[in-house]
């Protein structure tokens, strides 16, 4: 049976982005698919019509999460020009991806390889976290990043804080993804000390 079609409403982006949001909110652990098929208003029959069980659900999810962050690095602009302006790009886009698709990239960040699904995406974001780094050393021996500190260190502190936005940000606090991905942008960039004005 062909998987990934079903009623409207009840179609299979429609479970992967509930299943993401109650995997954020209880913990792929501490979730059911009968708490699933509650929240979908489904039997667990139906959900099982698109996925084989909640591994699959997982995989697609933290597919869904690589695959957007994934694309920011393929972007033009993350590609060519100076290295510092790339790396500018792929935090202010990557704040952006995150913001658009917090419960994936949610459950993402939490995995802990321990399941074949979990140690294949850690694979999978290696990959990301090994462009970044070089995209950061790269600025460094550009000139365009300060010399005092260590440009692995510097790329694990810039994408933690980029990460950390999983955890605090909410949508109906008044912030949009453009507000905060400035605010970070800024802070990466420019730092918090607040410059004279121009006499």
């Amino acid at each position: 049976m062909s998987r990934g079609r079903g009623r409207p409403g009840h179609d299979l982006d429609s479970l992967l982005r509930i299943a993401a949001a109650v995997f954020h909110e209880r913990g792929y652990d501490g979730t059911s698919m009968d708490e699933l098929a509650k929240r979908l208003g489904v039997t667990k029959p139906a959900i099982y019509h698109h996925v084989s069980g909640k591994q699959e659900l997982l995989r697609r999810i933290v597919d869904h999460a690589l695959d957007a962050l994934l694309a920011v690095t393929a972007e033009p602009e993350s590609r060519s020009g100076a290295a510092i302006d790339r790396l500018r790009h792929v935090v202010r886009r990557s704040v952006q991806v995150l913001v658009a698709e917090q419960p994936f990239v949610t459950v993402l960040l939490r995995v802990r390889g321990n399941s074949e699904v979990e140690r294949a995406a850690l694979t999978r974001r290696r990959e990301i976290d090994g462009f970044l780094g070089e995209l950061v050393a790269e600025a460094a021996r550009d000139g365009d990043l300060r010399d005092d500190l260590d440009p692995a260190l510097t790329s694990r502190l810039l994408f933690g804080t980029v990460n950390s936005i999983i955890e605090w940000y909410r949508p109906h606090a008044g912030l949009d993804a453009e507000a905060v991905a400035d605010a970070v942008t800024k802070l990466a960039f420019e730092g918090l000390q607040r410059r004279p004005e121009p006499s």
